[in-house]
């Protein structure tokens, strides 16, 4: 099973029982932020940007992208409500944070920093919250939603694209697991 998973010694990745609702959120969006980190390690860009099945764009690296996206919208968007302009949007492709995702290493530094800076703003404004915020209502396209929805919705959009993570890894160098 050496191929599936890294040593626990190796593991970057938190162990524990987080104490509390918020810290059970982060704890979470932490493990699933560092295991996409884990998915892409020591790949070169043409792995990273690797397309899945035709005519499917999915990538590793256009999921670094779209990940950066969507930390960026629901993060500084909706619960800080501060004005953003979309990470990887085009008029004319609106699929243009999987459609960019291209072999070249500038790209792929890009899109890591990227990714790492909105991660990094989102933790940051974790930081000032305590459980009594999750229940607080902010608002998407219109309709209410709680600072709580909108982390367990964060949590459910990375479960589910690490899910893609595995395969298209798997399909690059038979790497599964993680």
């Amino acid at each position: 099973m050496s191929d599936m998973w890294v040593p626990p010694a190796d593991d970057p990745r938190p162990a524990g029982s987080p104490v509390g609702e918020l810290a059970t959120y982060r704890d979470y969006l932490t493990h699933y932020r560092m295991t996409l980190a884990m998915k892409c390690e020591g790949l070169d860009a043409e792995q990273l940007a690797r397309r899945s099945v035709p005519p499917s764009t999915l990538s590793l690296l256009g999921l670094v992208r779209h990940l950066a996206a969507v930390e960026q919208s629901w993060f500084r968007g909706v619960l800080q409500g501060r004005p953003v302009t979309r990470l990887y949007r085009r008029p004319d492709d609106r699929d243009w944070d999987f459609t960019g995702a291209v072999a070249d290493d500038e790209v792929v530094a890009e899109a890591f920093a990227t990714w790492e800076r909105e991660v990094a703003d989102a933790d940051a404004w974790l930081d000032t919250l305590d459980d009594a915020a999750l229940g607080r209502q902010v608002h998407h396209h219109g309709q209410p939603v709680s600072v709580r929805g909108v982390l367990v919705h964060l949590v459910e959009e990375y479960a589910r694209h690490l899910g893609h993570a595995d395969l298209l890894r798997e399909c690059i160098d038979g790497r599964t697991g993680q």
